[in-house]
């Protein structure tokens, strides 16, 4: 017979989604055990089911169009009011037990939900009480559960308690598998018999709707499957939609599972949902054999009683749990310890196969690690894993993988699954993936079904809705082509031993490698972030110099040459990020010091000699040193008049240590700083600190001298240079003239300074309106109710980034600038729609620029 998991499909013409699609919900009756009535928000009876007066007293067309306080008695009015108080949950139910509904004092149990915009409110008549308070009937059933041992035993113990708690003469604990079948692994009957235990039943059995309302309302009382019930009247609202009573305790009963009761040999059903995890894990599914109805107070008892053998099976559940943690770090310490002596980590693992298989029981191991195939016991061979490897990467993610029938799902194990039916593999890299997997040989077994599974229906005379299967003898199928299914502890052990894996495979056999990634990665962070901060602060400096500039002449002039020293700023702290912290040039550092601060005078500073690759670790020192030198020589020394100039001479010692030597000449007379502070410090002593270099400076009368030594530990090599001359000037900025904008522009950008900056160019260059937002939200709220004509985005707008309001931007066809502080233009361009990207600190011309080639791109793209 064909495998389970590859049967073949019933016959076409029987189509088990309609059994699916129907509205069970919707059905428009309720069960004659109870009335209902459908109440307004201002509880006017807008529905009554046709029973309300052999119920309640009241008939239907007296209740239709009155207010509720008309039908009851004010006390049992006063109770239901309380309880709607208390209802918050879409899915809460309020339960009110012995209520007097009328003068005759007779008693009801009432429920009472929310259903759309009514009210449902049930009733249904007390039953005689035997004198004895329910609660005491069911606890201690409820105690008994925890001192159940495995799952088969708190199975068959709750079985047996919801037995003698309710009455019925048969329950059974149902588990759904992972199919949606269903399997019964508990049976407690009344005749003492073993009619269903271990067989299974199709996932047809219960259609997709009815597991939703079981999650949903968690027992379900069929009291008598000959019972016709009442129709609600009317039967739907004013558009004709029909009231949903998926929470109804009295809701009526689908034909085809009245049907499917009769064909049983059953007259009264009760199913009681378990959940687990959130999830529907099993029902308790009660039989009779004759019409039965239990009252709703007894049938909450129940509800609650599941609810304990739902808490009862985490906790065995989470035993279990416990037990495979303690035998998987006893694996891991095992492990730890053979590679601790030397054994590979594929020979260690071959070696405890045997252990291994004492937690998790396999018939074979493999181990695929840097393209290297190792095997022991009934498994693949190196070219079948191959392709095994390939499905493993296409199919699977980053968790443990298993599956019992490997040849439904990997079509070439259908050759060897005598030898391999199923597989649980564990990941224990990233890609390219390598992988521990363990298999099983196929186990030829007979499954018992409660009736063909392959013909679970047959269509009838329901019209186009299928008729239930009537037989339900035991049907047994003979299947092949899978191993024993691995189970929820074994699952558990492997996630635990891939994290175990992961831990060796990280400190042992690729801690270098691994160690060395994680630390690029973090530099590379850091250096993002610094980069993104630093360019920031200057965009404020920058910003706030242009915001409180005034129109004289003399200001735009000075604001315009301090922009041009922040722009060099900036190019200076790119010189030490653009390389991701590699060796970097020592005369490039010391040009952008003196670009940045020399300005006009740069041209008086010679140096002289071979240049020297600096380490990132030296860098940073190098860099202090260097600034305070140019800055004090541009405020007190050689620069600080016409006349002086600064030569600096390297060269390489005979221990291959870097020499620089500083002079200055020409300058105003010097004298030694009268106290020594910060700068000073830096100068004197951060090279013999940090890099075990030396410095010697002196103030002569004819000018500062200073001579530093850096070590061999602190460059990479050094190299002939051509004859010094500083960076060439930055190009002067084009001429404005020949670009205006027109109309309304858009500032996205959460730094307020930063923001009025950039709304002022834009002005500048002709904007009639600037529209600044600092948000999102803000931003695209602006968008959908105005046009802009032209945009500039900051990037990171902090726990947020532009993303969509450039997307929205995009579709309308507006040009837009991207402004950033972080040096990852390419990532930025990959993301973003088409965009020109300025780098923060922008000037007027920077934006300029980019808002040219912005609208040339954009006007190319229309043409």
């Amino acid at each position: 017979m064909a495998p389970a998991e590859g049967r073949p499909a019933p016959t076409p013409q029987v189509d088990l989604t309609n059994c699916d699609r129907e509205p069970i919900h919707r059905l428009g009756r309720v069960q004659s055990y109870g009335a209902l009535v459908a109440v307004s928000a201002d509880l006017i009876v807008q529905h009554a089911s046709e029973n309300l007066g052999d119920i309640l007293g009241v008939s239907q067309e007296a209740a239709l169009g009155r207010p509720l306080t008309d039908l009851i008695v004010s006390d049992g009015f006063q109770r239901i009011r309380q309880a709607l108080r208390g209802l918050r949950d879409p899915d809460g139910v309020a339960r009110l037990f012995g209520v007097a509904m009328q003068a005759n004092g007779r008693a009801f149990d009432v429920s009472v939900h929310g259903s759309g915009n009514r009210l449902i409110i049930e009733f249904e008549p007390k039953a005689e009480t035997r004198g004895r308070d329910v609660l005491l009937d069911v606890y201690p059933h409820i105690a008994a559960l925890r001192h159940a041992g495995s799952l088969a035993d708190l199975a068959r113990d709750a079985a047996r308690a919801l037995r003698e708690m309710s009455g019925f003469g048969s329950v059974m604990v149902y588990q759904f598998q992972p199919d949606a079948s269903g399997k019964v692994i508990a049976e407690s009957r009344a005749d003492g018999q073993r009619k269903h235990l271990g067989q299974m039943f199709p996932a047809s059995d219960i259609p997709t709707q009815a597991r939703a309302l079981y999650m949903r309302a968690l027992l379900r009382l069929i009291a008598d499957v000959d019972d016709t019930g009442s129709p609600i009247s009317p039967p739907g609202a004013i558009d004709g939609a029909p009231i949903d009573l998926s929470l109804a305790a009295t809701r009526s009963v689908s034909p085809i599972h009245l049907e499917y009761l009769r064909n049983m040999g059953v007259r009264a059903s009760m199913s009681v949902s378990i959940m687990k995890d959130g999830a529907l894990w099993g029902l308790f599914a009660c039989h009779h054999e004759t019409p039965r109805y239990i009252d709703y107070e007894r049938r909450t008892a129940i509800e609650m009683f599941a609810h304990m053998f739902s808490y009862e099976l985490t906790r065995h559940e989470t035993a279990q749990r416990k037990v495979t943690h303690e035998a998987t770090s006893r694996l891991q310490t095992q492990l730890m310890a053979q590679m601790a002596d030397g054994l590979p980590l594929a020979q260690s693992l071959l070696s405890m196969s045997e252990d291994l298989a004492t937690v998790i029981p396999h018939d074979g191991l493999v181990l695929y690690e840097n393209g290297t195939f190792s095997a022991t016991g009934s498994a693949p061979t190196e070219e079948e894993f191959g392709r095994i490897s390939q499905f493993l990467d296409r199919s699977i993610g980053a968790d443990v993988f298993q599956t019992h029938c490997l040849g439904r799902l990997h079509a070439p194990a259908r050759e060897y699954e005598a030898r391999v039916a199923g597989i649980l593999a564990v990941p224990v890299s990233k890609r390219p993936r390598d992988y521990l997997v363990l298999t099983r040989r196929q186990v030829e077994a007979s499954v018992t079904w409660a009736g063909n599974p392959d013909k679970p229906v047959e269509l009838g005379p329901n019209g186009i809705r299928l008729t239930p299967r009537k037989s339900f003898e035991a049907w047994r199928e003979t299947v092949v082509g899978q191993c024993k299914p691995w189970s929820a502890p074994e699952i558990h052990a492997a996630e635990l031993l891939r994290t175990a894996l992961l831990e060796v495979f990280l400190k042992v056999t690729d801690a270098a490698n691994m160690e060395r990634k994680r630390a690029q990665e973090q530099q590379q962070l850091l250096i993002s972030e610094l980069n993104h901060r630093v360019r920031n602060i200057l965009n404020l400096m920058r910003g706030l110099l242009a915001q409180s500039k005034s129109h004289a002449t003399t200001l735009e002039e000075f604001t315009a040459n301090l922009d041009g020293r922040i722009q060099a700023l900036a190019r200076a702290h790119d010189q030490l990020t653009s390389e991701q912290w590699e060796p970097a040039s020592f005369k490039d550092l010391l040009r952008c010091e003196f670009a940045a601060y020399a300005a006009g005078k740069a041209e008086r500073v010679r140096i002289i000699g071979p240049d020297a690759m600096v380490s990132p670790k030296a860098y940073t020192t190098l860099a202090l040193v260097l600034h305070e030198m140019a800055t004090n020589s541009v405020k007190y020394g050689a620069l600080r008049d016409e006349n002086g100039k600064v030569v600096v001479q390297t060269s390489v010692d005979r221990s291959g240590g870097f020499l620089f030597d500083w002079v200055e000449r020409g300058g105003p007379p010097v004298s030694a700083p009268k106290r020594r502070g910060f700068g000073s410090t830096i100068i004197e002593e951060a090279i013999p600190h940090e890099l075990r270099g030396d410095a010697d400076i002196s103030y002569k009368l004819t000018g500062v001298e200073a001579r530093f030594r850096l070590p061999p530990a602190a460059i990479t090599g050094t190299f002939d240079d051509i004859p010094p001359e500083l960076a060439p000037a930055p190009a002067t900025p084009p001429d404005r003239g020949d670009f205006r904008l027109q109309g309304t522009g858009l500032v996205l950008e959460d730094t307020l300074i930063i923001a009025m900056d950039a709304a002022s160019i834009l002005e500048d260059l002709g904007a009639s309106k600037v529209e600044m937002q600092s948000s999102v939200s803000a931003a695209l709220d602006w968008v959908g109710t105005n046009h802009p004509d032209f945009a500039v985005l900051d990037v990171n707008l902090g726990d947020e980034q532009s993303l969509p309001v450039a997307e929205a931007l995009a579709v309308r066809g507006v040009p837009f600038v991207l402004a950033t502080g972080y040096g990852e233009a390419e990532e930025l361009a990959r993301i973003y729609p088409p965009c020109v990207i300025v780098q923060k600190p922008f000037s007027a011309a920077s934006l300029e620029q980019a808002l040219r080639q912005a609208t040339a791109d954009l006007g190319r793209g229309r043409n």
